[in-house]
């Protein structure tokens, strides 16, 4: 199930990412360039997407773990508290969840420190 999960994410968020990219580059508003802001949220929207589909393969080969589960989750989490959120603000006004920009980040540190936790946990059959 996870595996799915993570999978299909990091598969939609990475088509989504070039979706955005194309949008951008034609949306008359842009005509004078992409604002750093949304430019990094895309680059790190293409970067944990990545990072979703490493998850779906790691917890396809060790089985899902507690810590790889949690990797995860965090990606996702990180995904819509910061991309998503600048995406809103800076396409359709909506600002109100501003501050929550950096706990989308904060959550992207963290799911790779579970990723590296995950790995490091034995094999059910004891190898590494």
């Amino acid at each position: 199930m996870f595996f799915k999960l993570f999978g299909l994410s990091g598969a939609c968020f990475a088509g989504l990412s070039v979706i955005l990219s194309a949008a951008l580059a034609h949306l008359p508003q842009f005509a004078s360039g992409v604002p750093p802001m949304v430019q990094s949220a895309l680059n790190l929207q293409q970067f944990h997407a990545l990072g979703l589909l490493i998850v779906a393969l790691a917890i396809q080969q060790r089985s899902p773990n507690g810590w790889l589960v949690l990797a995860g989750g965090l990606m996702l989490t990180g995904m819509l508290l910061f991309s998503l959120n600048i995406y809103a603000r800076h396409l359709l006004g909506f600002d109100a969840l501003r501050a929550l920009v950096p706990w989308g980040g904060g959550c992207w540190i963290a799911a790779w420190f579970a990723l590296a936790f995950g790995l490091m946990r034995k094999l059910p059959n004891g190898s590494d």
